[in-house]
């Protein structure tokens, strides 16, 4: 049997402001495709399909263009909610849909496969809907964590194997141990977010199809994350876009190979002074790209993206990070302003404040001293 495992669709998302769906119909129109050349016999999403809890409708339409599409090929579509779906909405329709597309959001059903059948027997996919602990206890007492929650799924699906038999596969999304950490990752721990899943949770299956993490990861033979088929942040531009094709053969995982999927846009990050890279040929080839600028002048420049995007159509992102910039004075502005004994000294606490760092130059001071001059003899004139 052959699977294809992709995840975190994120249907609706915007790239800084910019809409994605029809960079996203594409991809996944070659995705499709794909199912197709590839004769895929099952098509697994891990989780977060949408971006939101509430998608417009043109997610909406996108989602069952793209279901249906893929259920012409002959392939059978398993798609799990995410952290990002509301498992309500995403599942309201799942009744309704046609034979071989199936849409799990209850976690009530944890345990209990969808069966498909090939000339070696029957492969169960166990799938796993996002898993809220605080939801749960009612449902799972003692489960606090999302740990606790993967966990008692996981026992869950090992007993029902052990009643059935034959190959399997479990979908799920979340963080697990051994993920390559990211600022995102790093981000949503700290707040509270996911927490961390042993690999020995998925033990007992043939392959672990995640979702979660928007790069592709092997965590091991067995268990992956496909990643996202879309960049939705210049942190993930040096990261290929596709999905996983998994063969099953009788005794159970017998090969994993990548799938590329194309890239609309490419995504670069450009480094140097504003005028450099709004002339230097060296950049022409980024005309088309999505662009982030980390701009090195000593100080902030005037309207830096619109200059950008004058070169830079699709100039996306500026950032400010001067070469060699001082280093931050460890006092806060109030105490280095309440500290100041001369005027001097308070202009000087000012900008350092606003011009990352950089204080008062010579000829700042110098003017600084006239204009102190000349008020000095207005006031004794007055």
């Amino acid at each position: 049997m052959r699977i294809l495992h992709t995840s975190d669709w994120h249907i609706g998302r915007t790239f800084h402001g910019h809409a994605t769906l029809d960079a996203l119909r594409g991809v996944l129109e070659q995705l499709t495709a794909e199912v197709r050349a590839h004769e895929v016999d099952v098509v697994i999403v891990a989780g977060d399909v949408f971006d939101s809890a509430t998608p417009a409708a043109p997610a909406y339409a996108l989602l069952s263009d793209t279901l249906r599409a893929l259920a012409d090929t002959g392939a059978h579509v398993i798609v799990t909610s995410g952290n990002h779906d509301s498992a309500a909405r995403l599942g309201f329709q799942a009744g309704l849909l046609r034979d071989g597309i199936h849409v799990i959001t209850d976690p009530g059903t944890v345990g209990t496969p969808v069966t498909i059948d090939d000339v070696d027997g029957p492969v169960h996919v166990y799938g796993i809907p996002f898993l809220e602990p605080a939801l749960l206890r009612h449902l799972w007492p003692g489960v606090r964590t999302q740990h606790d929650a993967l966990g008692h799924a996981m026992q869950l699906v090992r007993a029902d194997l052990a009643a059935r038999g034959g190959r399997s596969v479990a979908v799920a999304h979340c963080f697990a141990a051994g993920v390559e950490p990211t600022p995102h990752l790093e981000r949503d721990i700290q707040q509270g977010g996911l927490d961390i899943v042993p690999l020995t949770v998925f033990d007992g299956v043939d392959y672990a199809a995640l979702g979660h993490i928007h790069g592709r990861q092997q965590l091991s033979p067995h268990v992956r994350y496909a990643g996202a088929p879309l960049h939705y942040s210049f942190g993930e531009g040096d990261k290929p876009r596709g999905a996983w094709l998994v063969d099953l053969d009788a005794d159970g995982l017998a090969a994993v190979q990548w799938l590329d999927l194309p890239v609309p846009r490419r995504l670069v990050t450009l480094r140097g002074p504003v005028d450099e890279l709004l002339t230097d040929p060296a950049y022409d080839d980024a005309r088309e790209a999505w662009v982030c600028v980390e701009y090195t002048d000593p100080l902030p420049q005037r309207d830096p993206l619109r200059r950008l995007q004058e070169r830079f159509a699709h100039c996306a992102k500026v950032v400010h990070a001067p070469v060699g910039a001082p280093v931050a004075e460890a006092r806060s502005y109030a105490e280095r302003v309440a500290a100041a004994r001369t005027d001097h000294e308070l202009v000087d606490a000012f900008l350092v404040h606003v011009r990352e760092g950089e204080g008062l130059s010579e000829a700042e001071a110098e003017m600084l001293t006239e204009v102190q001059g000349e008020r000095v003899r207005a006031e004794a004139l007055a």
